[in-house]
């Protein structure tokens, strides 16, 4: 494998994208002032911010101890909106300000950008509608914009058919405003940052029989917290480091939830050499260094439940699988399709392009690995996560890769260029952008 020098050395991750959207939320909707210490300045996360500002909640950021800070003053009350809410290419903000939403006492609209009003949003305001949520969008329902008629809510029990951390998380929101009881089972479990989050602020979920139960009114209390490093983008270099011969990376503060860590176990399994060392908690988050050297790796079947603890590392695993000798395949991916992009055949186009035998497929992927990459041109399709793997893919290709756009890389990890940079020499092919 013709790679130049080894990668060694530490990596600063940011602060988690999923839970600093919550932080900012839960601490918008207390009564007092909180402290976000390590939250992600990142477009998605600015959007959640921008949203609550124009419902009258004071923020302040600042960098302490150089790290970046936010101050929220919560009065434990929203304003309505005086225009449309911008959700840019925010999933997570459209659709938890949804749940949260239709129980407050006014009118709103949500809106994002050409891929988020491509997104589907039926899968929510089904069951809030259930609740009594008065919700329209376009599409006969399916798309955003949505506008919302805030009314009460009234406690419901919500089965659904699909795991899902939005969806549950809209619905244990528009929960804290019911009447009653609100409860979710899902089929599998998805991320509970959303619980763990309630609980931080003083207002637990109940767990019981596979249920989630949240009791309707009540007040959150602003409280100081930290966040942990984001998994998903210290997965770039968690593959980077298992695939690049020779190298060793280390990954500290990192948020290892185990409904998010899937990849850690599946490259365990592939042969991939990861150690994990416990730190303190934050957020209720379990945290640990991750230190991970190369090895060779060899194909694996990734099963669907598997696949639920590992889903937004699905394009950079993808380029594990591309190096590791054998086949790899994935099943059970269909939500990918309705990702940023559809994620199925973004990656399946690109590692084509730098020749991979990669075949999509209607629920996922084969790809057949161990032969070298060479230089192409790439498609992100403006999905963050599918530039950020291919900027990785470029460390072992024999040529240059060249990728179209890399300014959704904003929505997730603004440092990741930089940071990649510092582990490379400039001997390094780089993706050419």
């Amino acid at each position: 494998m013709p790679v130049s020098h080894p990668l060694r050395g530490s990596v600063r991750i940011p602060g988690d994208k999923s839970i600093t959207h919550r932080a900012i939320l839960f601490s918008a909707l207390a009564k007092g002032t909180s402290r976000i210490d390590g939250y992600l300045p990142s477009d998605d996360c600015l959007r959640t911010v921008a949203a609550f500002r124009q419902m009258g909640v004071a923020f302040e950021a600042f960098v302490r101890d150089g790290t970046p800070t936010l101050r929220v003053t919560g009065t434990g009350r929203l304003s309505e909106p005086s225009d449309v809410i911008d959700c840019g290419n925010s999933g997570t903000t459209i659709r938890l300000l949804t749940g949260l939403l239709a129980g407050q006492p006014f009118f709103s609209v949500l809106t994002g950008d050409a891929s988020l009003r491509r997104r589907p949003m039926r899968r929510v305001i089904g069951p809030l509608r259930r609740m009594g949520a008065v919700i329209s969008g376009r599409a006969d329902d399916h798309l955003a914009p949505l506008a919302i008629c805030g009314r009460q809510l009234f406690g419901t029990d919500h089965l659904l058919p699909f795991a899902s951390a939005q969806v549950k998380s809209a619905l244990l929101l528009a929960g804290l405003t019911a009447n009653g009881v609100t409860r979710v089972r899902e089929p599998a479990s998805s991320r509970d940052h959303t619980e763990r989050m309630l609980s931080h602020f003083g207002h637990p979920c109940e767990r019981q029989d596979g249920w989630i139960s949240v009791q309707g009114g009540g007040t959150l209390t602003g409280v100081d917290m930290a966040i942990p490093g984001d998994f998903s983008s210290a997965a770039f270099f968690l593959v980077a480091g298992a695939v690049v011969e020779g190298s060793e990376i280390v990954l500290d503060q990192i948020g290892v939830n185990p409904t998010r860590t899937g990849l850690i176990d599946t490259l365990r399994e592939m042969g991939a050499d990861i150690l994990l060392t416990p730190r303190a908690s934050r957020c209720g988050e379990p945290v640990a260094q991750i230190n991970v050297r190369w090895r060779r790796l060899r194909g694996t079947t990734v099963s669907r439940d598997r696949l639920l603890s590992m889903i937004d590392e699905f394009p950079i695993f993808c380029v594990a699988a591309a190096m590791a000798e054998g086949e790899t395949v994935i099943r059970g991916a269909e939500e990918l399709r309705v990702k940023e992009s559809d994620r199925i055949a973004a990656m399946a186009e690109a590692l084509s392009a730098v020749g991979v035998t990669a075949e999509a497929l209607p629920d996922g992927i084969r790809i057949r690995g161990g032969r070298q990459l060479v230089g192409g041109a790439c498609r992100t399709h403006g999905d963050h996560r599918v530039a950020m793997a291919m900027s990785i893919a470029a460390l072992v290709a024999d040529g240059p890769i060249t990728l179209n756009d890399i300014d959704s890389i904003q929505t997730s990890f603004p440092d990741f260029m930089m940071q990649l940079a510092s582990l490379t020499s400039p001997n390094h092919p780089q993706p050419v952008l």
